[in-house]
Formats: structure tokens, sequence, C-alpha cells
């Protein structure tokens, strides 16, 4: 059976192949300004499916970069005023070594006794330490301060004996960040373990060492009490520098993984540029190829005019 080619099927079947050839053209031109492989799911129905999956990887990994970032800043906050507590404390402890001398009068002990007064209340600063708006030995407690403000005895109450400082934070809570998809590290100090509470803290000790020398009393005995104290803020502070090296680990763990991530992103989304431009030249050659061949298979006739 022969099949008759009229001029009206050649014209058709040439814009049919010029239109295809212009619609690669347009693609590849397309192609070569974002350099994108995938510009619409239907270009790769895989490769978008592994886009969609790199992207929610890379997403969840810069949510961990910024948890890592925040617990730095917390346990930096932390690390330093364990540091001035550690200060404070050494400077109770000289002071205790001082008071011990047979030879100071009560004047000089009265003096002394001011100091630890003062050096208390720095204590209680510092462990009332805040860091955006959070207290850093609290645990996950809401309360405005981690340790209340202890009460002195009332000399106009008989028998009065005050009130002593009280931890606030929730015990056995603590202030987490996650680092990725299975850990989490403690960004926060157990203040009631590091500062102690009620009569057993720290604030109850000291305040009770001032009261001794005012009475004339030796408080040397204190001094072991006072390195128990010393060595639960050493204690706190070691394990805040424990978590400052996991954080340091995981956030050198989280980089290298983004760069991973990223060039997989890379590798799957965009489009190498040398490949590009060739594909894009060779197909201009290809369309101009067409264009030629059309036009001389195609002559116009004296039909084409008169319509």
């Amino acid at each position: 059976m022969i099949n008759r080619v009229t001029n009206l099927t050649m014209t058709t079947a040439a814009q049919r192949t010029l239109q295809t050839q212009q619609t690669r053209l347009a693609r590849l031109q397309e192609t070569a300004t974002s350099l994108n492989k995938i510009t619409r799911p239907s270009d790769d129905p895989s490769g978008t499916g592994q886009a969609l999956q790199t992207r929610s990887r890379l997403a969840a990994n810069a949510q961990y970069g910024r948890n890592i970032q925040d617990g730095a800043g917390w346990l930096n906050a932390a690390d330093s005023a364990l540091g001035q507590a550690t200060n404070v404390l050494d400077r109770i402890r000289d002071l205790t070594v001082q008071a011990g001398n047979g030879t100071l009068n009560q004047t000089a002990k009265d003096a002394i006794a001011i100091e630890f007064d003062a050096l208390n209340k720095d204590l209680l600063s510092i462990a009332n330490t805040k860091h955006l708006g959070r207290n850093l030995f609290a645990g996950s407690s809401d309360d405005a301060t981690a340790f209340t403000a202890p009460v002195p005895p009332n000399p106009l109450i008989p028998g009065d004996t005050g009130t002593p400082a009280k931890f606030n934070g929730m015990s056995g809570s603590s202030v987490e960040r996650r680092i990725n998809d299975n850990q989490t590290v403690r960004v926060d100090a157990d203040g009631g373990k590091v500062f102690g509470d009620g009569a057993a803290s720290v604030f109850s000790l000291v305040s009770g060492m001032a009261a001794a020398l005012r009475n004339g009393s030796d408080i040397t005995p204190r001094l072991a009490d006072l390195d128990g104290v010393l060595a639960s803020v050493v204690g706190g502070r070691a394990e805040i520098g424990t978590q400052q090296v996991r954080l340091e680990r995981a956030g050198t763990v989280n980089s290298e993984l983004e760069n991973s991530l990223e060039a997989q992103r890379s590798g799957i989304e965009k489009m190498d540029l040398g490949s590009v431009i060739l594909d894009l030249k060779l197909q201009e050659t290809n369309y101009q190829v067409a264009l030629a061949a059309t036009a001389k298979v195609l002559q116009p006739s004296l039909m084409d005019f008169l319509r």
C-alpha cells in the first residue's frame, strides 16, 4: 500500500519536527540559566524524591546546629558562673584560715564576718545566674530564682533561727539540647547538688561561720565542710567541661555532615556547567540544521503567494 504524501503533510511534519527541536532548545537554555536538573517534578520523579529527602535531612541538620550553638551558650554561661563561685569560695577559705589565727581580736573577727556576709550574697547571686531569661541551676523549674535568699534570725523574737536558703529547682530535672537523631546533651548544672539546699547549703554554712565569728567561736573545724562545698563546685564545673567537649565534637560532626549533604543535594539537583553548554551548542546546531533542511525541502510555490 502506497501512502500519498502531500505538501500539507510535509509541512505539518516539518512544523512538528521544528517545534520539537525548539522545545528541546528552550529547555536546555532554561537549564543553562539556572543549572537545575529538576525544574518540575515531572522532569525526574525519582530525583525529586531524593532531593526532597536530602533537603529534609539538611533542614534537620541545620536545626541540630542551632541547638549546638544554643547549648554552647548555656554551658559557657554555667562554666563562667561556677568559675566565679570557685573564686568566691577560695576567698572564703582564705578568710577562714585567717580567722583561725589565735591572735585576732574580736574587731578583726567581726570584720571577717562582715566580709563573709558580702561573699555569701555574691554566692547567692551567682547561684541565681540566668541565661536568656532562664535559671542556669534550677533545671526545668519556672521559678523566678533558683534559690530563695535566707532570712536571718530576728533578735526581737526569742528562739527565732531564721530561714535557710531554699533550692527552688526541680529535683532530677535538667535542660537538654538535641544534637542529632539519637543524642541529647545536658546544658545546665544541678544547683541542689552544687550549692546544696536548706540547712545543708553553702549559704547556710557561710552564714553560720559569720555568726560563729561574731560570737567569738573558732571556725577552723568548718574547713572540712568548706572543702566539701568546693569539691562540689569544682565537680560541677568538670561536668560542664565534659559536656562542652561533647558539644564541640558534635559541632564538628554536624558541619561535616552539612557539607556532605549539600554536596549530595547539589549532585541531585545541579547540572555540570560544561556539560550543559556542550548540549546547548549541539542542540542549537541541530535546530539550525533542521531549519535549513526544512527550507530546502519545502520550497514556496505560486499557490503560497496567492493564499
